[in-house]
């Protein structure tokens, strides 16, 4: 999309009208696809777009001693815990959490440093979730995303303004 380049998921456009140009020579798809991308990313930023982030679920087996430096670990990385239970016939607990994919980058590490490397964890892509904050306002955490995912791409920083994407004669 508009954002940052990314694929775009729940989105649904209705065309309700369309004039198009008598002559067959300006009805091809190298003069109706640029105008219709530039209305679709026109309407898409005056429809209060959001940004969607990758969830991993996280399975951790863990001694009952070091359990706190994982809830801390995860805590501290926007992730929280689902499910949590004692493994049959074992001392170890199975821990169940999400983990936003973003904030995963040296989880493991850092879990291993807390509990003394007796945590062991396993990532699995479960869902996607709503980033909270507008992404038009880069003070946001919704923003800052989008900001980064645009300089990344060696995109202008500053998302384009509705006015780029007037029809100007």
């Amino acid at each position: 999309g508009v954002l940052c380049e990314e694929n775009m998921r729940g989105v649904q456009f209705n065309l309700e009208d369309l004039v198009a140009h008598s002559d067959p020579a300006h009805r091809k798809g190298a003069q109706m696809i640029p105008a219709t991308r530039r209305c679709l990313f026109a309407s898409f930023l005056t429809a209060s777009p959001r940004i969607l982030e990758p969830v991993y679920q996280v399975d951790i087996d863990v001694p009952p001693s070091v359990m706190g430096g994982v809830f801390n670990v995860l805590s501290k990385r926007r992730g929280h815990v689902i499910e949590e239970q004692q493994k049959s016939g074992s001392p170890m607990y199975s821990i169940k959490a999400h983990l936003p994919v973003n904030e995963s980058f040296g989880f493991a590490a850092e879990l291993r440093g807390q509990t003394g490397g007796q945590a062991f964890p396993q990532c699995v892509f479960d869902h996607w979730q709503l980033l909270p904050g507008d992404p038009l306002e880069q003070t946001t955490r919704a923003g800052a995303v989008v900001t980064n995912i645009r300089q990344r791409k060696g995109l202008n920083p500053v998302i384009p303004k509705l006015d780029n994407f007037l029809d100007k004669l």
